[in-house]
């Protein structure tokens, strides 16, 4: 059993009420509940396909989210050391340093900004019942998804 690709048409059955409303719910309480939110209804709603695929791009998301996040930190406790360390001298901190720290800002700012538009945006598309797939995550979704719900076998001739 496969699922759809975004913009074909499916042989999918339209999803319920429920189904479209879970899926919107794991969209945008990822907002404020981080990845736990989809991550839960991605476990309460495994039996539908439409619901759990929608909630594991939330939850993907907002790993990817994560990690990048732990990079940047990573990046900054880095920089500051090396400007605590490389300074050599007790003056003022150097104008790089906030540069730096503002640029980290706007990154960080235009980061959440990214996940804000994306979790309302494909919230709305979940919500009239569209196979709708983030770029790159969605296929990561579907993958996984795929080798959790095999194939259906044929039913038996009667």
């Amino acid at each position: 059993m496969t699922f759809p690709e975004p913009g074909t048409a499916s042989s999918e059955p339209l999803p319920t009420q429920d189904e479209r409303s879970m899926a919107t719910l794991a969209h945008v309480l990822q907002l404020v509940g981080w990845f736990i939110a989809p991550l839960i209804i991605f476990f309460l709603r495994r039996n539908s396909r439409f619901v759990s695929f929608h909630a594991l791009q939330a939850v993907f998301l907002q790993l990817a989210y994560m990690l990048v996040w732990m990079g940047v930190m990573l990046v900054w406790f880095v920089f500051i050391l090396g400007t605590v360390a490389g300074g050599g001298k007790s003056g003022p901190p150097q104008p790089m340093f906030f540069v730096f720290f503002g640029l980290l800002w706007v990154l960080g700012l235009g980061l959440w900004l990214a996940v804000l538009v994306t979790a309302i945006v494909y919230g709305l598309k979940a919500g009239k019942g569209e196979w709708a797939a983030y770029p790159v995550i969605g296929g990561w979704a579907r993958r996984v998804l795929q080798d959790d719900h095999p194939a259906a076998p044929p039913p038996a001739a009667s």
